[in-house]
């Protein structure tokens, strides 16, 4: 089995242990692309068998939230499962709202949280936070192509939010918050975008579950080559198909790449090869992931 799986992630269940389920159904090897909070739901791609050493060509930067700012206070996590370090002042006045989220869109800095999956000196900072241990997080770059206000809930308001890779939305509600006077937090999370992978199509752990039981799991896997489509293809001619399978290193000219400049996905009679590299005159393999014995 090798491939994709599109999992929706259900709440309350960590990113870590939704793999260890599918690796368990699968038996293969296993890892994900873009972590979800516990608390979160939504996408989150799984990589299944050979798929896994595509991780670092795939495209994850485009990503979409459902998610919702609750103006009742200001939590140590962020989130609605932290400690209120500053209460609530009311919600702010539409113009306020307004004027808070152009200032969070486009190209912002933003800081961190001290509960998260990032590591300082090999721990994970939350696991310092929960020690008492003070970690000063640093301000990244991050990008935030768009933020539509859904509606206004109770004491706060659902949004959508398009980013790229590495925003947190909590912090983005904290901050939010911060910006318009009434300390807030985030309340709800659901993503519903990773790339080239999509919640309307995503499946459920019980669906899985199911597949594997009627023995239809291979059915599920999308293909190896669902994410690369933002790379260029090459297909290598059939002459030099032994070549290729044994990761030798082709004339860019018989493949008709000679304006390659970057990654691309390669191809052989139809399936996906790998990925090659240009150096010099040559394409190069920097991953391959079909068996020898499809040749």
């Amino acid at each position: 089995m090798n491939g994709f799986i599109n999992l929706l992630k259900p709440p309350g269940m960590s990113s870590g242990n939704a793999v260890a389920f599918v690796k368990r159904l699968t038996g293969e090897r296993v890892g994900h692309a873009g972590t979800l909070d516990p608390e979160a739901a939504g996408v989150l791609p799984v990589m299944i068998g050979r798929a896994t050493r595509l991780l670092d060509y795939f495209s994850e930067k485009e990503k979409t939230y459902i998610g919702e700012a609750a103006f009742t206070g200001a939590t140590d996590t962020q989130d609605a499962q932290g400690v209120v370090v500053e209460s609530g002042r009311g919600r702010p006045t539409q113009d306020a709202l307004r004027a808070a989220l152009e200032k969070l869109t486009g190209e912002i800095d933003q800081r961190p949280p001290a509960y998260s999956a990032l590591k300082r000196e090999g721990q994970p900072l939350y696991k310092l936070a929960r020690q008492g241990v003070q970690v000063e997080t640093q301000p990244r770059r991050t990008v935030v192509h768009g933020i539509d206000v859904l509606c206004d809930t109770t004491d706060g308001c659902l949004m959508r939010i398009r980013c790229g890779g590495g925003t947190y939305i909590r912090t983005l509600c904290h901050d939010l918050g911060q910006l318009t006077g009434c300390p807030a937090h985030m309340r709800f999370l659901l993503r519903t975008q990773v790339g080239a992978f999509h919640i309307e199509n995503a499946v459920t752990l019980e669906a899985l579950q199911t597949a594997r039981e009627e023995d239809r799991l291979p059915a599920l896997l999308l293909p190896m080559d669902a994410p690369l489509a933002h790379l260029p293809r090459v297909d290598v001619p059939d002459r030099l198909s032994k070549q290729a399978a044994n990761g030798v290193a082709l004339p860019l000219r018989a493949l008709g790449a000679e304006s390659l400049c970057g990654a691309a996905r390669v191809y052989l009679q139809g399936e996906l090869l790998g990925i090659g590299r240009p150096e010099g005159d040559l394409m190069k393999f920097s991953v391959i992931v079909r068996g020898h014995d499809k040749v």
